[in-house]
């Protein structure tokens, strides 16, 4: 073995053990000018192999001369020799050669990694309209969103985060649109991060939300990709990693997480109906079980006499309180949701209507709860459901219990004690920075009207100010 092969071999292993071995890890010696040693990295698992021997062909068969400029122009960059950045690069899915002589490195983009194509995401149904979904894959969510945006004022910035993981995450907003104070928030609160590790879309709304202990969401999260763009067109922006199917929307209002692509692929009236109807759902999901106890423990005289006389007879073999009633029943229907979200699709549908029945019956048949509190609280959940946004749906259930509670030792007067403190905290809240309850709070007389109604397409109109775009656009 000459001493070339000696110091090629050498520098083969010592690469090798800076990637601790890994399986999937390649680092081959290729041909170059001038006997000059360069290795040819990658991970096998995700790039495309039949393009790596190819490359690696072409080198075999035409690197005769030290021709830099032809490596600059068929591939991507050639750069200074880092191994940190080599470590990324090939993360990454990228093909790297690396000349030792001169130090530097030559990128090569041969990326194929494993996604799944776009669907219909199975939490934002649709009944008309689009159903692409956004994928786990950058590139193709971001042709999503230029297929519907085709402006070159759409503006894509990204930041890597994480020291271990190197995850990018990408924002992307109208150049003549955007909020700029917000845009600044979100550049501010992501150079902020410094973490090891960033995998999941909660982490970023932790990072980037005004309020993180209130139990709302001030940042939308969605899977749909028109959904998107129609913010963005609106002077918001999208956040999203190169790994997620969900991008976060900012800054929003309280009254967007109740708003669907319904609303505007049917008519006007249709639209505004629905509309009304899940704010209305809110108030019922909330405030319903609370009500029903206040009546039964403090204030029977307000109920005809007739449902009075039916209410207590229902009520009279139960062996406690109103609230811990209550509490069984709620607590069992959030069992049965959370044990049909966890099994597969097929068993999981099999429990919901199954446990719904029979549990429902056994327990009344017991005498555990009664039958004016079933129908309580299953008009409860379904108007949680009607509420479109998962995260909202998922504060909504969390809200009522303490409602619940407050019925059970003050009655009327602890409801409205209870809703004057929601109200204080909802106008307290912001989404980066503005107002999140706004058309109410700064009060817009001109924009409330659209909380509730959509108006038809021929009659311009501008968007709701929940924050400051540069421009403001007719819809």
């Amino acid at each position: 073995m000459t001493e070339q092969q000696d110091q090629q071999q050498i520098i083969l292993t010592k690469l090798k053990n800076s990637f601790y071995n890994s399986a999937d890890f390649v680092a081959k010696p290729i041909s170059w000018w001038d006997n000059e040693i360069a290795i040819l990295c990658f991970y096998s698992s995700i790039v495309n192999k039949a393009d790596v021997e190819r490359i690696m062909y072409f080198f075999k068969e035409h690197i005769r001369d030290d021709n830099l400029y032809w490596g600059e122009s068929v591939y991507t960059t050639v750069i200074p020799l880092d191994e940190k950045q080599l470590a990324k690069f090939l993360c990454d899915g990228e093909t790297v050669v690396v000349r030792l002589k001169t130090k530097e490195m030559i990128r090569i983009s041969l990326p194929e990694m494993a996604y799944r194509q776009t669907d219909e995401p199975t939490s934002e149904h649709v009944l008309q309209g689009s159903r692409e979904g956004l994928v786990e894959n950058f590139d193709v969510n971001l042709s999503l969103i230029r297929k519907r945006i085709k402006s070159h004022k759409l503006v894509v910035k990204q930041k890597s985060i994480g020291d271990e993981t190197n995850t990018t995450v990408y924002y992307f907003y109208m150049a003549d649109l955007v909020d700029e104070e917000a845009l600044q928030l979100i550049e501010q609160r992501l150079d902020n991060i410094k973490i090891d590790i960033l995998y999941s879309v909660g982490q970023l709304t932790d990072y980037l939300e005004d309020h993180v202990w209130s139990p709302f969401p001030q940042l939308l999260k969605t899977e749909r990709s028109d959904r998107i763009a129609a913010g963005v067109l609106e002077g918001r922006i999208a956040v999203i990693s190169d790994l997620s199917s969900t991008a976060l929307i900012g800054p929003v209002s309280f009254f967007t997480f109740y708003q669907t692509p319904d609303d505007f692929n049917g008519r006007a009236i249709t639209g505004s109906f629905y509309r009304m109807l899940r704010i209305f759902s809110f108030i019922l999901a909330i405030f319903l079980p609370a009500f029903y106890i206040a009546v039964i423990s403090f204030h029977f005289e307000i109920l005809p006499l007739e449902l009075s006389n039916q209410i207590k007879t229902d009520i009279n073999n139960i062996p406690y309180r109103p609230i811990l009633e209550a509490f069984i029943l709620e607590l069992t229907l959030e069992l049965i949701r959370e044990a049909s979200i966890r099994l597969p699709t097929a068993v999981g549908q099999t429990i919901g209507i199954v446990g719904g029945l029979v549990i429902g019956d056994a327990i009344v048949n017991a005498g555990l709860v009664s039958n004016m509190m079933v129908i309580v609280v299953a008009f409860t959940a379904i108007g949680s459901f009607v509420i479109p946004s998962t995260e909202m749906n998922g504060t909504v259930r969390i809200m009522r219990f303490p409602f619940m509670i407050l019925a059970s030792f003050f009655g009327f007067l602890g409801i409205a004690f209870g809703a004057a403190i929601l109200l204080i905290h909802l106008l307290n809240l912001t989404s980066l920075k503005r107002p999140y309850f706004t058309p109410l709070i700064p009060f817009l007389p001109k924009e409330l009207y659209k909380i509730f109604i959509r108006e038809p397409f021929f009659k311009p109109g501008k968007q709701v100010k929940s924050f400051s775009p540069k421009e403001d656009r007719k819809l």
